[in-house]
């Protein structure tokens, strides 16, 4: 029977070693070609890149092979670049090359780590380094809102520069986008249009917790002419439950708090042809005062009115806005006269306005009017039920048993 030459190494050395006694030493670390350390393996093996000069195309996959005069094999290769992102790749079953099966990363530097083995066992290694040529264009991705503290129902999104249309490079946008929510959170990205991504869970998120996200894009081949570029992400602060509930039918608000009736406040709503729309809305911001117009919106003629409006909860982007109004403080709680905001006595908008933050629920019921809109005025995504919403993912793939799932790879639970 004939032994490789590494059987043999090993197994002389032991006999050897037995032979001699257990205070002798005949075969010692240095001698084990499996402990010795690496050899420069630069005349062993090859590359299709070029160690400095002029940038590489990033186009170009990368390939590492064993010269076969060499009488080595490649054991292992790591490409790593200036972002600590790790480069995808496949070694031959006979060690006698490696080769890239993802793109590699536009603008950036990389270096490539290459241990081999020759017909001893003992190790080599080479090194390369690389910068590859920057994207033709590049994706910036500005999430929303900003920095700070909201409340439960206000949704994460994502305003792209550059139209995403095709829906693998929707995926590859979506996976990089990464929610870090509370345990337990499941949530889902839905595409609104060509620049414009919302992140919303299925419920509510939980009072008190915290939510970020962030964007792994940089570099990462989006498309044949488009890289991701560098993103600022953003962290949540979440308060309170809040949920008001305005009945446009008994014309009166409830606040709670935590689950808790803290308030309820007779209202007055949008009368006949200016009904307030029904639905859940977020509130998008507050203002002390504001000067309202009616021809800003729309309304003229004897309709037209122009008034100082203080302690101003906003929550569409056409005008609705849950405000003091002591001009009606005899229809509060009676009757609906309103031009489809929701007004109050001024008390009681100052006790609103002291205790709503952007972010908050406020949901319209029993009203004559139109539906709100899940995009376009606002933050409607609550208006969408949780499976028209997670279509809207470029992740949702068939399972085997017919039910969609999402994949929750950019979704990720603090712990």
């Amino acid at each position: 029977m004939k032994h490789s030459p590494r059987l043999w190494t090993v197994v002389g050395c032991s006999l050897l070693a037995a032979s001699l006694g257990a205070g002798a030493t005949a075969c010692g670390p240095g001698d084990n070609p499996l402990s010795a350390r690496p050899y420069d393996a630069g005349d062993a093996v090859a590359f299709n890149q070029v160690q400095g000069g002029r940038p590489v195309d990033h186009n170009r996959p990368l390939e590492v092979t064993a010269k076969a005069a060499g009488g080595v094999r490649i054991t292992d290769v790591t490409a790593v670049d200036s972002l600590g992102h790790r480069l995808a790749g496949e070694l031959t079953a006979k060690g006698d090359r490696w080769h890239s099966t993802t793109a590699m990363a536009a603008g950036t530097r990389y270096t490539v780590t290459v241990n081999t083995e020759n017909e001893r066992g003992a190790p080599g290694r080479r090194r390369l380094t690389f910068e590859t040529t920057p994207a033709k264009k590049v994706l910036k991705v500005t999430f929303g809102p900003q920095d700070g503290k909201y409340g439960v129902g206000q949704p994460i999104t994502a305003e792209l520069d550059e139209a995403v249309k095709d829906r693998a490079a929707r995926a590859v946008v979506e996976r990089g986008l990464v929610v870090d929510t509370p345990p337990g959170v499941e949530g889902a990205w839905h595409w609104v249009d060509d620049k414009h991504v919302h992140f919303r869970p299925k419920e509510y998120w939980p009072a008190h917790s915290t939510v970020s996200v962030r964007s792994n894009l940089e570099g990462v081949r989006i498309s044949k002419d488009m890289h991701g570029a560098a993103s600022k992400p953003v962290t949540l602060q979440i308060g309170d439950r809040v949920e008001v509930l305005t009945d446009a039918a008994s014309h009166h608000l409830t606040f709670k708090r935590n689950g808790e009736v803290i308030n309820t406040i007779p209202i007055t709503t949008g009368k006949p042809g200016f009904s307030t729309r029904n639905g859940v809305k977020v509130v998008l911001g507050k203002q002390y005062f504001v000067r309202m117009r009616g021809d800003t919106v729309g309304i003229g003629g004897s309709e037209n009115y122009d008034l100082p409006v203080y302690y101003a909860t906003r929550v569409t982007w056409s005008g609705e806005y849950v405000h003091a109004a002591p001009w009606s403080v005899g229809s509060q709680g009676y009757e609906n006269v309103s031009h489809g905001c929701t007004g109050m006595s001024t008390g009681n908008a100052a006790w609103f306005f002291e205790n709503i933050t952007e972010g908050d629920i406020v949901q319209v019921v029993n009203s004559i009017g139109e539906d709100m809109p899940a995009f376009g005025n606002g933050y409607g995504d609550w208006n969408m039920n949780w499976k028209d919403w997670r279509q809207g993912s470029a992740l949702l793939k068939d399972t085997q048993d017919g039910r969609s799932v999402v994949d929750q790879a950019r979704l990720r639970p603090r712990v």
